[in-house]
């Protein structure tokens, strides 16, 4: 995710520099590509864009791992049963008058905790590694399919057992993020207050959001297409073989 905060025109500026360096990335690969006189641009510049999201992936998940014991705060994402009221000063009304503010308020769940226990920051970056390494797999599974295909073996048994395991990975990391994130919080705020605080969450609040199990039936579905692939292609070939026997 890009995300920058400030004016307007500050803001788009730093997100259009952030797109003009992938924009650069992809370029540079497909003039590298045409150069080579590949007829293969398009997978060229999607093993080149795929290769460095896995590895900027894998070093912002060594970064996490160096900061449990490099620092002795921990930053946390994630549900939590202690909920915020909006501020009196701001003004509002109940029900929503036109040109108003519709009174509200919302749940404790970003936050960080300075002076965090060891195995508070163990439990936050193991939400954060999970949630990184969600990001990183769609990337992983591209550079799959991309290498065995520029290899001339697009419908292998590697790239569909790689599917396979990325779809298993994505179910489990992904439902993982979500409990550990909404467990690291909580465990937060009652490493924070007493148990007799306002604040101190009697609770934890969980959820376990539906995109893991659609990310993985997508991954086992495509893997089901290259799999029939594989049989088509091995029918087409033993037809070949038996032609050219007949001749």
């Amino acid at each position: 995710m890009i995300s920058f905060s400030g004016d307007l025109w500050s803001s788009l500026g730093w997100i259009a520099l952030v797109l003009a360096v992938i924009a650069a990335i992809v370029g540079v690969a497909v003039w590298r590509s045409r150069r080579r006189g590949s007829r293969t641009v398009a997978l060229d510049a999607g093993l080149v864009i795929s290769g460095w999201w896995v590895m900027l992936s894998a070093v912002g998940m060594v970064l996490t791992v160096v900061k449990i014991f490099t620092s002795d705060w921990a930053e946390l994402d994630g549900a939590t049963s202690v909920g915020l009221e909006w501020p009196s000063d701001l003004p509002c009304a109940e029900f929503g008058a036109a040109g108003m503010l519709t009174c509200s308020g919302s749940e404790l769940s970003s936050f960080t905790v300075g002076g965090a226990s060891l195995g508070l920051r163990v439990l936050a970056a193991a939400a954060q590694l999970c949630a990184t390494a969600m990001i990183a797999l769609p990337g992983a599974m591209l550079a799959a399919i991309c290498f065995q295909t520029l290899r001339g073996r697009p419908f292998s048994h590697t790239v569909t057992r790689a599917l396979t395991i990325g779809a298993v990975a994505v179910l489990v990391l992904g439902v993982a993020s979500d409990l550990l994130g909404s467990i690291a919080a909580t465990a937060a705020l009652r490493e924070v207050f007493d148990p007799g605080s306002e604040w101190y969450p009697t609770g934890y609040r969980l959820t376990v959001t539906p995109l893991p199990f659609v990310g993985a039936l997508g991954l086992l579905a495509l893997a089901a297409v290259f799999r029939e692939g594989m049989r088509l292609q091995a029918q087409k070939e033993m037809l070949e073989r038996e032609t050219e026997g007949l001749v």
